[in-house]
């Protein structure tokens, strides 16, 4: 049986202390708490992980916007020194006919693509959340043109549009005794706007089911047993069941795709390139040309600017509204 130090045996003799000479102290071995303490002061902090994708935000991100703000107040012309013409830039987009043009084109492609588009998705979504076999097919066949990119997207559609009488949707007009529609459907500039904003939700709709198939997964099957016994049919328990219950999903689709429809770009200039004339031009359109066609980096970064503004401005009234609905729902 072990004994403490200082204390005596049962026979009378002390025990022999196991170090009597502090041997091991005078060796140097730590004791478990200093050895704790020195793994300690070694370990790397925290932060130092978190630097070195801080200065790649920095230099890809941070930078560039802020060097953007500063060229919206200048003439640059993407070479060479440049100088502030303070809000000259501002003021000829207020005067440029184009650029105001842009910006109803703009908002109605916005309309169209938040409205059509969530509701296309929410359609979806009540559909393949049911017990039918193929819904796991249907799911992936729906979201699969969200994964494929937005150029390819559009030259896919500009065959789809072609105006020869035996192609894409007019040929199946033809075929279907409906000859008397075909459109020369990007040509016309009637129609060009909202042939791209057909490209957008076609694509974008299976994206939009997603995330409302999500919330629907999350609304408690009880809640839906006891409004059959009480009664509701099937319209009344998804609106006073499901759709409440919706309110957070409901919110990031509009979200995202009020975002989207505001900084469209691909789809408008793989596809019509802005045109026929001006009657396709988005703002994103306008601030690439600008910069990219004319030369006019500083005027191109105003409009750039006004757009970013734009966008935040909208979006944060957006959330704020969605985020109450939501509480009230």
């Amino acid at each position: 049986m072990n004994s403490l130090p200082g204390t005596t045996t049962s026979d009378g003799n002390r025990p022999q202390d196991p170090d009597p000479s502090g041997a091991a102290a005078r060796r140097g071995t730590p004791d478990p708490a200093r050895r704790r303490r020195v793994r300690r002061d070694q370990t790397v902090p925290p932060w130092a992980f978190v630097v070195p994708a801080l200065v790649v935000y920095a230099v890809v991100v941070l930078y560039p916007s802020l060097a953007g703000v500063v060229y919206a107040f200048t003439d640059w012309s993407g070479i060479g020194g440049f100088s502030f013409i303070g809000l000259d830039n501002f003021r000829t987009l207020l005067d440029d006919d184009r650029a105001l043009e842009s910006v109803g084109n703009t908002l109605m492609l916005t309309v169209a693509v938040v409205v059509v588009q969530n509701a296309i998705g929410l359609l979806l979504a009540l559909g393949v959340n049911t017990n039918i076999h193929s819904r796991s097919l249907l799911r992936v066949i729906f979201f699969a043109p969200a994964v494929v990119s937005p150029v390819m997207v559009a030259f896919l559609w500009k065959y789809v549009y072609n105006p020869d009488n035996g192609a894409g949707i007019n040929g199946v007009l033809g075929a279907i005794g409906l000859g008397g529609l075909r459109q020369d459907w990007l040509g016309n500039p009637s129609l060009a706007l909202w042939s791209v904003a057909a490209m957008v939700i076609w694509q974008y709709a299976g994206y939009s089911m997603v995330v409302f198939l999500a919330g629907l997964q999350g609304v408690p099957v009880e809640l839906h047993e006891a409004a059959r016994i009480d009664g509701a049919g099937t319209w009344q328990r998804f609106r006073y069941v499901t759709w409440p219950l919706l309110a957070p999903a409901l919110t990031i689709n509009l979200m995202l795709s009020t975002i989207g429809g505001l900084k469209l770009f691909d789809q408008v200039y793989a596809a019509t390139n802005g045109g026929p004339g001006t009657s396709s031009e988005t703002l994103s359109t306008v601030l690439y040309k600008e910069a990219f066609v004319f030369g006019k980096f500083g005027y191109s970064t105003a409009v750039a600017l006004v757009l970013a503004l734009f966008v935040a401005a909208v979006s944060l009234v957006q959330l704020r509204y969605l985020r109450a609905r939501e509480v009230t729902a």
